[in-house]
């Protein structure tokens, strides 16, 4: 091999060396989301100075984090960082609703502090909230890494470009697809295998709304397809399982479809 391919590959390495890794980036977001819900967490604290203290370490490390990956090399990262936590009260109470539509729309919940500890659904929305938050103040690289990590924890894909409002309930989840320009509403529920997606994904297109529009108290059932950014599901709607949609739906619709089945009963004949 030539030298100047092993330069060009010594050069990434030496780049590569300042940047932390996927894992420091995640071990982040997972302080972030245990200091607001201690419930996923051992660590507690008891004084306020305690309290503020940690989240001003986690600020600044966030600040570092930026700084190091060299994807915002002209940003004001203390300003961005600081912006992300003074954020924070919104994205608690956002995230505050979301465990209520949880608890409150399956039967199986024993309670809310077990939704926080072991739905993956809220594991899922919690990064995706909190990759959103960067995400709307221009963090380029982070949120996605964040969303990503969930995604291979839980099976939940949700881009961090995606506007989410409150009230968003997953239920089981894996498999489900939220692409970057989907906008939900408020109340509304996902059952797993849901695709909002692209009617086409070429690059020319990276820039306008290809994702669907889900309006408010809207339940979309197992295996659902629903594609196209000029597709709206209008609120108050059921979308019946594994139906396939790239044109709006009107409000106070059920879509559902009828599949043949035909089920036979076998006799054994005796003689």
């Amino acid at each position: 091999m030539n030298e100047e391919f092993y330069r060009q590959i010594l050069d990434k390495q030496q780049q590569a060396a300042a940047v932390p890794s996927n894992k420091e980036i995640t071990d982040w977001a997972l302080q972030v989301i245990r200091l607001l819900y201690p419930e996923q967490s051992k660590k507690v604290f008891f004084t306020y100075p305690q309290l503020q203290e940690e989240f001003a370490k986690l600020q600044q490390e966030l600040c570092h984090i930026m700084a190091a990956t060299r994807e915002c090399s002209n940003c004001d990262n203390e300003k961005i960082a600081k912006a992300f936590f003074d954020g924070l009260p919104q994205l608690y109470a956002i995230l505050n609703t979301d465990i209520q539509a949880i608890f409150n729309g399956d039967p199986a919940a024993r309670s809310e502090f077990e939704v926080v500890r072991t739905y993956p659904g809220f594991y899922a929305i919690s990064f995706y909230r909190l990759a959103h938050s960067l995400v709307t103040l221009d963090v380029p690289l982070l949120p996605r890494i964040l969303t990503e990590h969930a995604h291979s924890k839980t099976g939940i894909d949700i881009h961090p470009g995606a506007e989410i409002d409150e009230y968003f309930h997953i239920d089981h989840g894996t498999g489900i697809v939220i692409g970057e320009t989907t906008q939900i509403g408020k109340h509304v529920k996902l059952y797993q295998g849901v695709t909002l997606g692209a009617l086409s994904v070429a690059k020319n297109l990276a820039h306008i709304k290809r994702h669907p529009t889900v309006e408010d108290n809207v339940v979309i059932y197992s295996g659902a397809t629903i594609l196209g950014g000029n597709t709206i599901i209008g609120h108050d709607s059921i979308i019946g399982g594994n139906v396939w949609i790239t044109a709006s739906v009107e409000p106070y619709s059920t879509v559902y479809h009828t599949p043949m089945i035909k089920v036979s009963k076998n006799i054994e004949k005796t003689q």
